[in-house]
């Protein structure tokens, strides 16, 4: 049997060498008149196109676009390139040359060349022209479909997404604090939650984005957004903090598809006069779901009451309420997708003519049904469209298993995402990818490393007024007494109580030194940063309380009793003041991003996108450096907003400046590549800022203002895309 493939094998490559050979020989006699032939057809392609407002150069007889398209233009993929003239082998292996074939495959003096006789440089050449036909075409076949209700529909149903992954980004440092009390985490493994969420985020917005240009854009945005949905929810339920870790890194793998999908998918329906404006005010659902978070933190996760236990292993608090809350607009966003068609321009670069202009004519007619026009025809009868180029796959002779065909298939896909990836960096959109990715990295590295850890700034603040104000209580003598209320903030020295009894109390930051207990009671106690240092307790009973052994720092229990002691940790508190405070600050710097939208989607296309994303930049980093001086919890917050306000001008700019620079076959990818190196700037700033916080606030402000200007400047050299169709 292995003989046997070894020569079909031999004689494949046999065949293919005699093929090359007939193909110079033949090629060589008739160069010349083939690079007329070309020459000229590619002269024609341009000369039609040149003048973009002039529609009678589009329309011929019947309203067809393209007065020169052949008959295979803009044919379905299932039948393009298998005309049964242009099939040379057969057999098994399609390797055999056909004896009967010899004259119909040679090449007629004066005819052009068909595609098995070029190499891969002469298709590449073709299909680059006929894309840049295409991307002109395209303009005029959405100008007249019109902006209407389809875009509006589509505006709300992407937007949707586009807010699942602004909650996604600030449900972390929500539930953070109180993930950490229920599961008890100790402070080594608490900075895993914030970090693998953004690694998660990060692997996705490249794998995501990737399959948006090989599947299509709402095919990946569906499974991706299915996965978060999933992950999300499962997370709000599991117990033990690996398992919650790992439902939270799915669920950012789902959502860091959201952004580069979503602004790849919609601006591929608007026209060139309202791509930066509508792309601007889709944007906004980002900030609406930070505000969605934050005020659904607000309102859930302080009413610790809002739970409930099955037992001592399933505890079901308010925080666990808030995740699946937070996962409403995924689910929503996932169900209204079914509804919406894909992107017609991506079914044109993948060669699937009557596809998308089955879904250009559903939106034409939708919107001129809107209008109040339904009599309105849609004229265009044919597209233009790229020439594909087949990719050879090699299929190995031991795929009969499914579990092989599934990896050698992922395998493919992948490997098709990575040479995608790699064409990102060639000309002629290596300089601007190299450029974008300077730009992506120091506003990701600025933004994320100030606003998402601000909360620990607020929190370090809180924390020295509160130590300010604590009460010191010295040598104490109390017998016969009945405690029965919250004792908070205070140091007990040297006190001595004899015969008393606490009971249902809550301790919050009370530290007792060097005291004795004597003949006491501690029952129905609740606790939270207490702790017994260098104490002597004698005869004393402990009856359900959450005093544990660590809480007794250096302490002496002589014939002491515990009963039904609360082990692990514990959410309590009714109301945290610190808590409602963190989520109002949030709301307030989430809500400052409001002006910004509105002035960066109004003067999009007026001052252009160059423009405001060095201004932005500039001026975002001036107000972060002014933050130095914030000397009051107030005066920061007050900063944190105007710098929140001036960043989103130059976030709206980047993401329309990212799909206008890359062409459609790659802009997905490239626009995930860069939303992952975002996110790794963000994991990156966090670790800076975040060790810095308690030690000094001037090295972290210094360098996000720095990091700002600097890529201000940087996108300034980029190409301004205001007039351009897109690619």
């Amino acid at each position: 049997m292995e003989e046997t493939y070894k020569d079909r094998t031999s004689l494949v490559k046999g065949a293919k060498d005699i093929a090359k050979e007939v193909k110079r020989q033949a090629v060589k006699k008739v160069n010349k008149a083939v690079d007329k032939a070309q020459d000229g057809y590619t002269q024609r392609s341009y000369n039609r196109f040149q003048d973009e407002e002039d529609d009678d150069d589009y329309y011929v007889q019947g309203g067809n676009y393209g007065v020169e398209a052949n008959d295979d233009e803009g044919s379905s993929e299932a039948t393009e390139g298998h005309d049964e003239d242009d099939e040379i082998y057969e057999g098994e292996y399609q390797g055999i040359p056909n004896m009967g074939q010899g004259k119909d495959g040679m090449v007629a003096f004066g005819q052009p060349m068909r595609d098995e006789y070029k190499d891969r440089h002469e298709l590449e050449t073709e299909r680059k022209a006929d894309e840049e036909e295409l991307a002109q075409q395209y303009e005029l076949i959405i100008q007249e479909c019109g902006h209407g209700r389809f875009q509006w529909a589509l505006f709300f149903v992407l937007g949707m997404a586009l807010m699942a992954d602004g909650v996604e980004v600030f449900v972390v440092g929500f539930v953070l604090p109180s993930a950490e009390t229920d599961m008890c985490i100790p402070n080594s493994g608490s900075g895993w939650l914030g970090s693998i969420v953004y690694l998660g985020m990060m692997v996705g917005a490249f794998f995501w984005g990737g399959l948006a240009d090989k599947v299509g854009r709402r095919q990946s945005l569906l499974i991706c957004m299915s996965v978060n949905g999933f992950f999300a929810f499962l997370s709000s339920f599991v117990q033990g903090y690996g398992f919650f870790l790992f439902c939270r890194l799915f669920s950012g793998f789902g959502i860091g598809g959201a952004v580069p999908t979503v602004f790849s998918y919609f601006s591929e329906v608007l026209a060139r006069e309202k791509r930066g404006e509508h792309l601007s005010w889709l944007c906004m659902f980002w900030m609406i779901g930070g505000i969605y978070a934050s005020a659904m933190a607000w309102a859930i996760i302080p009413h610790y009451g809002w739970s409930f236990s099955m037992g001592s292993a399933y505890q079901f608090h308010s925080w666990r309420v808030f995740v699946i809350v937070c996962a409403l607009p995924c689910v929503s966003s996932v169900v209204a997708l079914t509804f919406m068609p894909e992107s017609p321009r991506f079914l044109l670069e993948v060669g699937k003519h009557d596809e998308a202009w089955m879904i250009l004519k559903q939106i034409h007619d939708t919107n001129m049904r809107a209008r109040g026009q339904p009599e309105k025809v849609f004229t265009v009868n044919r597209i233009k469209t790229p020439k594909q180029i087949d990719e050879l796959i090699e299929i190995e002779s031991d795929t009969g298993t499914w579990y092989r065909r599934c990896f050698v298939r992922i395998r493919t896909e992948l490997y098709g995402i990575w040479l995608t990836f790699m064409r990102c960096f060639n000309y002629p959109v290596k300089d601007n990818t190299i450029k974008l990715t300077a730009v992506w990295f120091t506003l990701s590295f600025g933004y994320y490393g100030l606003s998402v850890w601000f909360p620990d700034v607020i929190k370090h603040l809180q924390s020295d007024e509160y130590a300010s104000r604590v009460k010191h209580f010295h040598n104490e003598e109390v017998s016969h007494f009945v405690f029965n209320f919250t004792l908070e903030n205070q140091i007990h020295s040297n006190g001595q109580y004899i015969n008393d009894r606490f009971i249902m109390m809550k301790f919050k930051s009370v530290t007792f030194e060097d005291s004795l207990f004597k003949n006491c009671v501690f029952e129905d106690i609740t606790s939270l940063n207490t702790y017994f240092r260098n104490c002597t307790f004698v005869n004393t009973t402990f009856y359900n309380t959450d005093l544990e052994q660590y809480k007794f720092v250096n302490s002496e229990l002589i014939n002491c009793t515990f009963f039904h002691i609360r082990t692990g940790c514990q959410i309590s508190f009714d109301d945290d003041y610190s808590a409602y405070w963190i989520y109002f600050v949030n709301f307030l710097g989430t809500l400052a991003v409001l002006p910004g939208n509105i002035v960066s989607a109004l003067l999009m296309d007026r001052i252009g996108r160059l423009t405001m994303l060095g201004g932005s930049m500039v001026l975002s980093g001036i107000s972060c450096f002014f933050l130095w001086f914030g000397t009051s919890e107030s005066m920061m917050i007050g900063m944190l907003c105007l710098y929140n306000g001036l960043t989103i001008s130059a976030w709206n700019s980047l993401d329309v400046i990212t799909v206008e620079l890359y062409p459609t076959d790659r802009r997905a990818t490239g626009f995930g590549f860069l939303n992952a190196l975002c996110k790794a700037a963000a994991v990156l700033g966090n670790l800076i800022f975040g060790s810095l916080v308690g030690i000094t606030k001037a090295i972290p402000i210094l360098l996000a203002s720095t990091v700002l200007v600097c890529g201000g400047l940087v996108g300034l050299r980029l190409p301004d895309t205001r007039t351009q169709v897109l690619m």
